[in-house]
């Protein structure tokens, strides 16, 4: 189908959840979800942040529906309690984990002691889902339109293939040890999704990548992208887009009636363009043996929390 960012499906009713929403792609794709009509609920580990971004929204989306919730990926505790609070929310639409750390000490942790990168990235947001799925899924039999979970990924998993079958194990380089947390983030994506098929559960999982958004060619927005924050050089810049930009593919997996479980979107552009959905890598799609269910349980284990698969309603009403 045509996608036009500028003119998305009609959210009015529903609601998302967007993990590092004060800043950044996490913060674009909340504005451009509330614009949309949808009612956002913005998570990060600041209140201050959170109230900042709120305003920002506001100002940019006059009688945006918006709620907050701070959350701290590095602390398991944290997670827990906020998937409470989104799985008590009357209805949850869709799921974006987008919130992760980037530590460039290779020794840096959580508050769990697990590597900040995969604590951040990876478990945090399986312990978060683990909450929020029955509330998911419920929405999603209630509606009759499967709710979504959409993970963030990063073009790094094609460019640097990096083993995953020992899931703690941190590369020397910071920037093999993000991508490896990516690319354990995409092997349980879509083994998420074959195993949400298999149960019948009306949620489904789509990975996206966002290309690379640049501070540079980001819009302003007070407190958001000013001269108050800190501005990033990227050796990028004259080729990349903004950050606003680069939400694009993580909001077309949320809204996009098309989109379905186990899709992949990413700009049409290797670095910039409209969201497109694309052909995932076979490594992280469809890995050889039984490695997408090891990685899972090794997550899992991580988590301290089973990740169950409800059956959906036609399922449940199969096996009666």
């Amino acid at each position: 189908m045509t996608w036009d960012p500028a003119r998305l499906p009609d959210q009015t009713g529903r609601t998302h959840v967007v993990t590092g929403a004060t800043a950044g792609i996490g913060y674009f794709a909340a504005e451009q979800l509330a614009a949309a009509g949808a009612h956002v609920v913005l998570a990060s580990r600041s209140a201050g942040k959170l109230a900042t971004a709120v305003a920002s929204i506001e100002r940019e989306v006059p009688g945006a529906r918006l709620d907050t919730v701070v959350v701290d990926l590095a602390s398991l505790v944290s997670v827990a309690d906020t998937a409470a609070r989104i799985a008590a929310l009357p209805r949850v639409d869709g799921l974006l984990l987008n919130g992760g750390s980037v530590a460039l000490r290779r020794d840096a942790t959580t508050a769990d002691g697990l590597p900040l990168m995969l604590g951040t990235h990876v478990v945090a947001g399986v312990a978060l889902l683990a909450g929020a799925l029955p509330a998911l899924a419920a929405t999603g039999d209630r509606t009759g339109t499967p709710a979504r979970v959409v993970h963030t990924s990063t073009g790094f998993v094609t460019q640097f293939p990096t083993s995953v079958d020992d899931v703690r194990r941190v590369p020397r380089v910071a920037l093999l040890a993000y991508t490896k947390a990516k690319t354990v983030t995409e092997v349980f994506a879509f083994e998420l999704a074959r195993r949400l098929e298999a149960a019948g559960t009306p949620v489904a999982s789509l990975v996206t990548r966002p290309g690379v958004g640049v501070d540079a060619r980001t819009p302003h927005r007070a407190g958001i992208r000013d001269s108050t924050t800190p501005y990033q050089r990227n050796p990028y810049t004259p080729w990349a887009q903004g950050k606003d930009t680069a939400a694009w593919s993580a909001v077309r997996a949320l809204t996009d009636p098309q989109a379905g479980n186990g899709d992949y979107f990413a700009p049409a552009g290797r670095l910039k363009g409209l969201p497109v959905r694309v052909e995932p890598t076979a490594r992280t799609a469809s890995p050889e043996g039984d490695l997408a269910a090891r990685v899972w349980d090794q997550v899992e284990a991580l988590t301290g929390t089973p990740l169950r698969i409800p059956a959906g309603a036609a399922e449940q009403r199969a096996r009666k």
